[in-house]
């Protein structure tokens, strides 16, 4: 488990993460999100003791990450894919982590194969491919089978079935009972392996909720139907109380009831639905709703357009460096 209470990091004047508090619990995949520059890498990187913070404090499973004895046996962490010695070999960098840990030299090997790296374990990481790179980066995370990872964008530069592989991973380290903290920009990939969310803006907690819930609290969800017997329709909705609202495509959008109940009263009055279909926004839309006074990096239209909420996200945004 991974505790933060008031975590706080000062560079100057600048706040990166401002008095964070929250738990990331073991037996399900914690999604770790924020806008660019919001302060996810520089929380990370505090949870590993590689900066200090100015304030609060971050446990793992109740020590600081300094008090633990030989640290990859309690928390494996993928940050940067690239730090690593290219003039080494996959089998050798591996081999150096595992014997400045305490880790049998057999566990190399294995976790070479888990990641499907054990054809090239003695070629020299500066010649692997980024999604290479990445694999080899989540060999070393798994390498003291520890009870907590940590993994900063672990598919970036992975192929389809490199990122399908991924996500089964976490979801099997997750089945086990262990701790999966997760950083990603990829909003789908997140809706597909991510049980519970904390999402942070400018430093600050924003939402520590559940997948389901942070779509339902940050988003609007309505019902869409379709009737040959459109204004018959609408007119039985309005006895019962019911708003509608006509879309250009003939359809109506409803807020306020559940399509199960729209359904019955469509059937009790003999009408007929060519489309009854209940809309949820996703991952990504809710997102945006939540931190769109929160994105610090704005992309625009155009050299001098106007600058868009949450477009911080989207490729080619105008990125600096983040915190």
């Amino acid at each position: 488990m991974i505790e933060l209470t008031g975590l706080t990091k000062r560079y100057g004047e600048k706040v990166a993460v401002d008095h964070l508090t929250f738990t990331v619990r073991p037996g399900i995949v914690t999604g770790f999100l924020g806008p660019n520059g919001a302060g996810k890498s520089t929380t990370m990187r505090m949870l590993l003791g590689l900066d200090n913070p100015t304030a609060g404090d971050v446990r793992i499973d109740g020590k600081r990450y300094a008090e633990l004895k030989d640290p990859l046996k309690y928390i494996g962490a993928l940050l940067d894919a690239k730090a690593m010695h290219g003039g080494r070999s996959a089998y050798n960098h591996l081999l150096c982590l595992a014997q400045s840990n305490g880790i049998p030299r057999r566990r190399v090997s294995e976790v070479l194969e888990t990641v499907g790296l054990t054809a090239v374990a003695k070629k020299r990481a500066k010649g692997f491919s980024l999604g290479m790179g990445q694999r080899l980066g989540i060999a070393g995370a798994l390498l003291g089978d520890p009870e907590i990872l940590m993994f900063d964008e672990p598919v970036n530069g992975l192929d389809p079935e490199g990122i399908h592989w991924i996500r089964n991973l976490m979801k099997s380290l997750a089945g086990q009972g262990r701790t999966v903290f997760v950083s990603s920009h990829l909003m789908s990939e997140m809706a597909l392996t991510a049980d519970h969310l904390v999402v942070i803006g400018q430093g600050r907690l924003l939402a520590d909720t559940s997948m389901a819930d942070f779509i339902r609290e940050n988003s609007r969800s309505y019902v869409r139907l379709r009737s040959p017997q459109q204004e018959r329709l609408r007119d039985v909705m309005h006895e019962a109380g019911i708003t509608a609202v006509s879309r250009g495509d003939g359809a109506l959008e409803v807020d306020g009831a559940t399509s199960e109940q729209l359904g019955e009263l469509a059937a009790r009055h003999q009408l007929v639905l060519h489309e009854l279909s209940p809309q949820r926004a996703s991952l990504e839309e809710a997102f945006m709703q939540l931190t769109a006074e929160s994105v610090e990096y704005h992309a625009h239209t155009d050299g001098a357009g106007p600058q868009v909420p949450g477009a911080g996200w989207g490729v080619g945004a105008q990125q600096k460096k983040g915190v």
